[in-house]
C-alpha cells in the first residue's frame, strides 16, 4: 500500500463508517466461534491498527500483529496497540500451529500467489483453529482503492472458497457484505476514473466528513447485520470463516 495510503487510514480508521462497521461485524463472527479471550491471536497485515483495536476492545489478551510495511507498524506503536511484528504472509516468521485465530482481513488480494499464502496461514495455525478472512468482490468494482492499495484482484465467493479449500480450511461461513452501498460504490468508481480523479486523489478515504460518516453508519451498520442473514449473491466486500 502506498505510504500516504497509510497515513490518512491512520487518520480516519478510529471513526470512519466502513472500518468502524467492519469491526462491529467481525466482532460478532469472532463471538461466534466461542474463543476464550486467552486465545493466541495474529492479525495479519494490520496496516494502521484496525483490527488491533477490535481484538484489543474484545478483552483478547495474547495477540500480535504482523506487517511488512515498517510504516504500518510505526503507526501501531505510536497507537498503543500492542505488538507489530515485520514479516510477510508468504512465509510468516512463527512456528507451525501456533495460533487460535488468525485475521487476513484484505490481504490475500495483495500476493501473487493467495493459495500459497493461504497455505502459510493453514500452517500456523492450530488444528481446529478459526481464521477470519475478506476480500474485495467483483472485478468490474475495480477503482482507484484497488490501485492505491496495490490489489492484484478482486474476487467472486466460489471462487474463494474453492482457494481456501484448497489450503486446507474447512469453510464454515461466507457471504457477501456492503451489498446496499454496491451501485453507489460501482458508480462512483467510474466516475472517478472518466473524470481523471484517480490520478488526484491519493485514497477513496479522502472522500470523508462527518457529514457523509452520518448517513453512511447507519446504512453500513444495517449491512452487517442482514448480509450473514440475507446471503445475497452481490456485495462489495466477501466474508469467509474458515476452521483448520
Amino acid at each position: 500500500m502506498e505510504i500516504a495510503t497509510y497515513a490518512i487510514e491512520a487518520e480516519v480508521e478510529a471513526t470512519h463508517w466502513w472500518f468502524a462497521g467492519r469491526r462491529r461485524l467481525f466482532a460478532r463472527e469472532i463471538d461466534k466461534t466461542g474463543l476464550p479471550r486467552t486465545s493466541r491471536v495474529l492479525d495479519v497485515g494490520t496496516s494502521t491498527g484496525a483490527n488491533l483495536r477490535l481484538l484489543r476492545d474484545l478483552g483478547f489478551h495474547a495477540v500480535e500483529g504482523l506487517d511488512f510495511s515498517n510504516e504500518a507498524i510505526r503507526y501501531c506503536r505510536d497507537k498503543g496497540l500492542g505488538l507489530v511484528r515485520y514479516g510477510d504472509v508468504r512465509s510468516m516468521p512463527f512456528a507451525d500451529e501456533s495460533f487460535d485465530l488468525l485475521l487476513a482481513t484484505d490481504i490475500i488480494e495483495h500476493v501473487d500467489d493467495d493459495i500459497g499464502a493461504l497455505r502459510q496461514l493453514n500452517r500456523a495455525l492450530k488444528p481446529g483453529g478459526h481464521l477470519l478472512v475478506t476480500v474485495p468482490a467483483f472485478p468490474s468494482l475495480w477503482g482507484l482503492q484497488d490501485k492505491v492499495s496495490h490489489h492484484k484482484r478482486r474476487y467472486r465467493l466460489l471462487g474463494l472458497k474453492a482457494k481456501v479449500e484448497a489450503a486446507g480450511f474447512t469453510v464454515e461461513r461466507r457471504y457477501y457484505f456492503n451489498f446496499i452501498l454496491f451501485a453507489p460504490i460501482f458508480l462512483a468508481r467510474q466516475i472517478i476514473r472518466i473524470a481523471g480523479l484517480d490520478n488526484r486523489l491519493k485514497s477513496e478515504n479522502e472522500v470523508h466528513s462527518a457529514g457523509i460518516n452520518s448517513i453512511l453508519m447507519p446504512i453500513f451498520a444495517l449491512d452487517t447485520r442482514l448480509a450473514p442473514m440475507l446471503r445475497l449473491p452481490f456485495g462489495v466486500s466477501i466474508l469467509m470463516l474458515a476452521r483448520k
